[in-house]
């Protein structure tokens, strides 16, 4: 059963303009060391920021709260698997929000999916829940 749904399209130009003016400061408020260092590893960097952005923005739409409730950005991490798809963790308040709205019998599962076309980065989150086996 689908928990919740969540999108968000971010301004790349946006994002590089606050890159410029905030640097590390908006980089390690936002951002977890690993999403750092994969978007400072590609050759379009604002584009990858923006995109993990947009994926942020998107999961806390999809657990129901947006950006407040005691949610930080940080709770909400993008990574990737080997083959490149795009996988979000959560952590801190993000875990707890997660976890008190997954029906008991079931685990949560967390679909990310990301675009860009410059100037626009989207996400897209689908939070899944999935019966356990054996139950």
């Amino acid at each position: 059963m689908i928990l919740g749904i969540g999108t968000d399209l971010a301004n790349i130009d946006r994002i590089a303009g606050v890159l410029e003016r905030h640097g590390d400061r908006f980089r390690n408020r936002v951002f977890t060391d690993v999403e750092q260092a994969k978007a400072e590893r590609r050759r379009d960097v604002a584009g990858t920021y923006a995109k993990r952005w947009a994926a942020k923005e998107a999961c806390s739409k999809a657990l129901g709260t947006g950006l407040r409730m005691g949610i930080a950005w940080k709770d909400m991490a993008v990574s990737n698997l080997a083959t490149g798809q795009p996988v979000m963790e959560v952590t801190g308040w993000a875990k707890d929000r997660l976890a008190a709205m997954t029906p008991a019998g079931h685990e949560a599962i967390i679909h990310v999916t990301l675009t860009d076309d410059h100037p626009w980065a989207q996400a897209f989150v689908v939070i899944e829940a999935r019966p356990l086996t054996g139950h």
